[in-house]
């Protein structure tokens, strides 16, 4: 196993801190580094883990910053972004009609109508004609049993 610099343990943390699978993270330091790692060693730099617990506080204090800046922070992440998927959605509708796969083009162009129509969101807007609110109507009836007539 080989002894890795402040670098490449840096990538690896920060790596596993955005959810990455240890798996993931050693081929990644392969490709960056041209290290070979193991995915139980990219894994011991995870203090979630039953490994990371003897991890240096300084690696700690990364993940747990990584983390929480990569939880709140969707900018990041391009896909969630309605504009960049609509345009992935508009090149492989492209794609598929250039295919002559109708199917999977009117699949594609069904997913972008949801998408532009709110289906993906937990936000939902009612009301009534033209905006206004939605009209409601209360009707209360009292019905008065006599003593004689209850269930006793």
């Amino acid at each position: 196993m080989p002894t890795l610099k402040d670098n490449v343990k840096q990538h690896i943390v920060t790596q596993l801190a955005c959810y990455e699978t240890p798996t993931d993270v050693a081929n990644s330091v392969r490709e960056e580094f041209g290290i070979e790692i193991t995915r139980g060693q990219a894994h011991s730099y995870d203090p979630n883990s039953s490994r990371g617990h003897q991890l240096a506080q300084k690696w700690k204090d990364l993940f747990k910053v990584t983390r929480e800046t990569f939880l709140e922070d969707t900018s990041a992440i391009p896909v969630a972004n309605k504009a960049v998927r609509l345009k992935r959605l508009q090149r492989m509708a492209d794609k598929a009609e250039q295919m002559r796969n109708y199917q999977l083009a009117s699949q594609l162009l069904e997913q972008v109508a949801k998408e532009c129509g709110g289906s993906y969101t937990n936000k939902r807007e009612l009301s009534g004609p033209n905006g206004s609110a939605i009209p409601t109507e209360t009707e209360v009836r009292v019905r008065y049993i006599r003593p004689e007539h209850r269930d006793e």
